[in-house]
């Protein structure tokens, strides 16, 4: 990961503090398994240097933004960059506090204090992912607030307060419209420096495709690059709604190609699909059909090996 950012341009000063953070809190060999190795990498210098920058001042992250702009890639980036065991701890209707920081369980003929997510990321010193933070019920919300800031205690009733190792961090994500999602309250979010994630632009997603497929033809990558802005742009416009703008489903039809399935067929797929409005899904298609061949195949659309 730090040779990844080296080509990225991060500031040399900043990867020299990370390598030194990495040697004054190893992970233990009990929590190697939870450190990521991330499919994906995260693309954007500007974004990496602000994110970089606030976890090595000892300060939490709130990810912002809609889908398609890489939250929870840059989350487990950042766990991998730091060497970090990850806990992704995602906010539902039934989180709730004793989920988060443990609860009593019967073990070995006595009770015992079966820890949460929360109370092992804090105590292994760990990166913890709080997806989608704006769904969680005041209840969960209430047990993060002396975690989160200048305290960074837990008080667990009834046992004793626990103390956050000093290289836990957390990273919260959340996209803003999705049913069930709520404005975060102020308190909440002053516990956070905030990153508003933009939307990945055409030539970094074009990296991407050829990171994840290097043998993709140049042409296509940049073709099914601007393919993915023209869909941005209409759903800026608010022509469609932004069910068919998957980022996902992007990659995934690619990946679907190198398989064996014609390129429109994959994207109808990974993309035209995602919307159930018979409307939207032809100007979708319309876009696709006006930017690049639905029948290519893995021998055009993919270097001989």
């Amino acid at each position: 990961m730090l040779e990844f950012l080296r080509r990225e341009g991060i500031d040399h000063t900043i990867l020299d503090r990370i390598s030194e953070f990495r040697s004054r809190y190893p992970v233990t060999d009990e929590m190697r398994h939870r450190v990521p190795s991330p499919r994906f990498h995260y693309y954007g210098k500007e974004i990496w240097n602000q994110a970089l920058t606030a976890l090595l001042a000892g300060e939490n992250l709130l990810l912002v933004g809609p889908k398609a702009t890489g939250k929870n890639v840059l989350a487990e980036n950042l766990a991998a960059v730091f060497e970090r065991p990850a806990w992704d701890i995602s906010f539902y209707l039934n989180t709730d506090a004793a989920s988060l920081i443990g609860t009593d369980t019967f073990k070995n003929g006595e009770v015992q204090f079966r820890r949460g997510p929360i109370t092992q990321c804090a105590q292994e010193g760990g990166f913890g992912v709080l997806d989608e933070i704006n769904m969680a019920k005041n209840e969960s919300l209430a047990v993060l607030h002396a975690t989160l800031d200048f305290r960074r205690i837990i008080d667990v009733p009834g046992y004793d307060r626990i103390l956050l190792a000093p290289s836990t961090r957390f990273i919260a994500t959340m996209n803003y419209g999705y049913a069930g999602t709520r404005e975060l309250n102020e308190a909440l979010a002053s516990r956070f420096m905030v990153l508003n994630m933009p939307i990945i632009g055409a030539e970094d997603l074009q990296k991407l495709l050829l990171a994840q497929f290097p043998t993709l033809r140049r042409e296509y990558a940049s073709q099914l690059s601007e393919l993915f802005q023209d869909i941005r742009k209409k759903c800026d416009s608010s022509e469609i709604s932004t069910k068919a703008l998957d980022l996902r489903g992007l990659l995934s039809a690619v990946s679907l190609v190198q398989n064996g399935l014609k390129l429109g067929q994959a994207l109808e797929m990974g993309m035209i699909n995602k919307s159930f409005d018979p409307f939207e899904r032809q100007l979708v298609q319309d876009l696709i059909t006006a930017r690049i061949r639905g029948d290519l195949g893995a021998d055009e659309l993919f270097e001989e090996a």
